[in-house]
């Protein structure tokens, strides 16, 4: 626990209900100053309506939330006593202004900023703050976010949330701080994190990577059907003992191995300029630092094989988002309008949708992988992030498309999800289907048969079988290797 004596919010006897669905029951937690709180627990476990009720979203329907241990009435007030007391949150979905620059974006939660040279002392202040966190990242305040990369805005926001305004930040939530990070740029997170907690603030960090969730959280609190589970020192859990708390089972990674060296391909089905090729039947990985060329080359190879006005019943190639509020999610769409859109004509009839089709291909892969939703009905947004990333990923396997194309697919999915999904595309690759993965979880790389590392918007090496190692990747992100003789 942390040093203060005072927490900055305590939770007693919380309880949020949406008409007859619970999302969390009889919630006791109390965050203090100095320490870094990781939740974890799988995708609809309740993280999200946990961290709403903290920073006064949602109003609880029963028990008490009382900040710096004021009155502990829990009403439409929370909001504001949320602010007061510093707490401040980083959502999973981005929620920057596209159209505003990035000291824009800063001027909305700073509300008492001075009107004199507003701009010039906001871009001064979001990069201070970006500069503190991300050494080195390069981003003008001036500019647009919607023509910023998806890694670049959530660093900006995230800078945002940590940022000096007349309210200094106490407790941040960091909800999936690095789903959209490569790796040294995550560190860099982590390592601020650690700088920040050691100065008296406090963190609440989600996330499904395991690895960052011992390196900072010094608490773990455990989550599933909107129960807290288990609530102890870090110290007191290992990683399969926290996977076993939350009811799953850790991949294996020799399994993996094992399975790599007895696979047979069929004939090259895609061949680019840059170098990248695929085999029939070919799990192919696209790694290397974030923003060196991964997603262009995926956007590439899928314009390339499809028609950007018309659909067909036999599309060449499929796309799986990991940009999902940008490029995949249709936010006035229910669930299943969502899910069976790549599919809507494989299985329509003179311009008309069969609708028993349709729901029978929805409630298929409702089942299959687990889309937490008792009403397909409902609307898409109604999902947690996590679930809608299992939509998507729905949506592209349903579709007969050969070739797959998934830019960081598994972007805040629990690690049950995950190892359930990797079998779904090892089912599918066993039965000619090809997958070119762009990743930034080395461990979804370690999956692959092949992998091409990205550096500088060019293919730095080309690795196989047993050189498939983080260790390989790092050094072939950092540094090109030279050219065979």
């Amino acid at each position: 626990m942390g040093t203060g004596k005072v927490p900055i919010i305590a939770l007693a006897g919380i309880g949020v209900s949406f008409g007859a669905v619970k999302a969390l029951s009889d919630i006791e937690l109390a965050i203090m100053p100095g320490e870094c709180v990781g939740v974890v627990g799988h995708n609809g476990a309740g993280k999200s309506t946990l961290v709403n009720v903290i920073n006064g979203r949602l109003s609880p329907t029963t028990g008490d939330a009382s900040y710096d241990g004021g009155d502990s009435k829990a009403d439409f007030r929370n909001s504001l006593r949320a602010r007061n007391a510093g707490i401040r949150s980083v959502f999973q979905e981005l929620s920057l202004c596209p159209n505003l620059t990035v000291l824009e974006n800063l001027r909305i939660p700073y509300r008492k900023m001075p009107w004199r040279n507003w701009r010039g002392n906001a871009a001064l202040a979001v990069r201070a703050s970006l500069d503190a966190i991300f050494p080195g990242n390069g981003i003008d305040p001036y500019r647009v976010v919607g023509d910023l990369s998806i890694a670049e805005r959530q660093m900006v926001e995230i800078a945002i949330a940590f940022s000096g305004r007349d309210i200094d930040a106490r407790l941040v939530i960091l909800d999936e701080p690095t789903s959209s990070l490569d790796g040294a740029i995550a560190d860099q997170l982590l390592d601020y994190i650690g700088r920040f907690c050691a100065k008296g603030g406090a963190i609440i960090f989600i996330s499904h990577m395991l690895g960052e969730i011992f390196k900072v959280a010094s608490r773990l609190v455990v989550m599933k059907d909107g129960r807290i589970l288990a609530n102890d020192d870090a110290e007191n859990f290992t990683r399969d003992s926290l996977v076993d708390a939350m009811g799953h089972v850790v991949p294996d990674a020799a399994d993996v191995a094992a399975a790599r060296k007895h696979k047979e391909f069929g004939p090259e089905v895609l061949r680019m300029e840059n170098g990248l090729t695929a085999r029939k039947g070919e799990i192919v990985g696209l790694a290397g630092l974030a923003g060196h060329g991964q997603a262009e080359a995926l956007a590439q190879c899928f314009l390339e094989r499809s028609s950007d006005w018309r659909a067909t019943r036999e599309p060449a190639v499929v796309f799986v988002a990991g940009d999902r509020g940008r490029d995949g999610v249709m936010p006035l769409w229910s669930i299943m309008r969502n899910l069976s859109l790549q599919t809507l004509v494989e299985f329509s009839r003179r311009f008309l949708v069969d609708c028993k089709g349709e729901k029978a291909l929805a409630q298929q892969w409702h089942h299959k992988i687990g889309i937490k939703t008792d009403n397909l009905e409902s609307s898409i947004l109604s999902l947690s992030g996590g679930n809608q990333q299992k939509v998507l990923f729905s949506r592209a396997l349903a579709s007969i498309a050969p070739i797959v194309v998934m830019d960081d697919p598994m972007r805040g999915v629990d690690v049950g999800t995950k190892k359930e999904v990797y079998r779904m595309i090892r089912d599918e690759a066993e039965k000619g289907r090809t997958f070119l993965w762009y990743s930034t979880e080395t461990d979804e790389i370690l999956e692959c048969d092949r992998v091409f590392v990205f550096r500088d918007s060019a293919i730095a090496a080309e690795l196989t079988g047993d050189d498939i190692t983080e260790e390989n990747m790092l050094r072939a992100s950092f540094e090109m290797q030279e050219a065979a003789p």
